[in-house]
């Protein structure tokens, strides 16, 4: 049981991880905000630093990777994104969700590390809305 935990958790850490790096590259190349840039950047180190605090290490995650036998690598939702906007909802909500997930996982097997994606999870709302204030609401 915990293994499957463990795979949910490693998935998720890449996928928020992943989803962030995107949003970060759009407020640095698209937006040019120093300041936006940073947040994510920051967030994205912050998954990082809590995910330490589990009682597995990452080496041990990666064991418990099962890429090829993965059933839902196959599963592919066309949605076709118009410009960078679209790029970034996608991107931002996908953090969101991902770090819920580790949020949700974590209290099984430590409540405080599922506090601090709590934290996190938190300041990527904040920051999607400063993006879409940054960019004008009128263009989402």
């Amino acid at each position: 049981m915990r293994n499957d935990i463990y795979r949910i958790i490693d998935c998720n850490i890449n996928r928020s991880k992943e989803a962030l790096r995107v949003c970060e590259d759009i407020t640095r190349f698209i937006l040019n905000s120093p300041r936006l840039t940073s947040q994510f950047k920051k967030i994205r180190h912050s998954i990082t630093t809590i995910s330490q605090g589990l009682p597995i290490s990452s080496t041990q995650l990666l064991k418990r990777r099962e890429s090829e036998k993965d059933v839902g690598k196959k599963i592919h939702i066309k949605a076709k994104k118009r410009d960078w906007q679209d790029v970034f909802l996608a991107n931002v909500r996908r953090a969101e969700e991902a770090i819920r997930v580790l949020e949700e996982f974590s209290k099984v097997v430590d409540e405080k590390t599922a506090m601090g994606f709590q934290e996190q999870r938190f300041k990527v709302y904040t920051l999607e809305k400063k993006v879409i204030e940054k960019r004008g609401q009128a263009t989402f």
